[in-house]
């Protein structure tokens, strides 16, 4: 499996903010989101390391955290994700995969982490675009996911005009809990993030979803491995 980076921290987003986790961030990604923070990983992709399923089983229990997040890159886009994922479950430690919601694989987690690309993410370069625009958009596969794992939906949120498409694919999707969909900022910085945390939160309390900050930002600032 190409790995580019693994590390100990805290999970920044969701449901188990603050909770102590081992990363294992993945090489390689599907989509071409413009406002990705980690284009190291995904179509801009660093060489990284070749490790193998039990490898990287054998960095988690270095780190001996309970926790262990599987991200990208897209996890769900490398077969080896299976038995990775297979392999971890064996050991008893609680796995969260980060997911775009465009790829199915029959992985083992406790927590199935989606974030369903809106049009605010579509690159500007036209050729990233189309190929981007084609993939993007697979409620059926997140509708697969919600039926066979615990799922979160984070919505990655830039302008108020993208709570109206959120709606709408919320509708499409189906039957879902309230409040296991969050409302995160696009942000980089602290600054864009507390520029629209306001707005967006009263966004979410207005749906009965939850806001999510990217708490990453507020710990440690916009670096890598943390």
């Amino acid at each position: 499996m190409k790995v580019i980076e693994y590390f100990a921290s805290r999970q920044g987003e969701g449901l188990w903010t603050g909770v102590p986790s081992t990363f294992i961030r993945l090489g390689g990604c599907n989509l071409f989101c413009r406002f990705c923070d980690t284009t190291y990983a995904s179509w801009k992709c660093e060489p990284g390391a070749d490790l193998s399923p039990e490898e990287l089983v054998g960095v988690a229990l270095l780190y001996g955290l309970p926790h262990v997040v599987l991200t990208g890159g897209e996890p769900m886009a490398m077969s080896a994700t299976v038995r990775l994922s297979k392999l971890l479950a064996e050991r008893n430690f609680t796995v969260t995969i980060e997911t775009n919601g465009t790829c199915d694989l029959p992985v083992r987690c406790s927590l199935m982490s989606i974030s369903p690309k809106m049009e605010n993410s579509a690159p500007a370069d036209p050729l990233l675009r189309d190929r981007h625009e084609r993939l993007r958009y697979r409620p059926d596969v997140v509708r697969s996911l919600m039926k066979r794992y615990s799922v979160q939906l984070k919505f990655v949120v830039d302008t108020p005009k993208d709570l109206r498409e959120i709606d709408r694919y919320l509708a499409e999707l189906g039957p879902f809990d309230r409040r296991r969909v969050f409302l995160m900022p696009q942000a980089v910085t602290l600054d864009d993030m507390r520029r629209k945390e306001e707005w967006i939160r009263h966004a979410s309390r207005l749906r009965g979803f939850e806001y999510s900050p990217r708490m990453q930002l507020e710990w440690y600032g916009a670096v890598r491995g943390k």
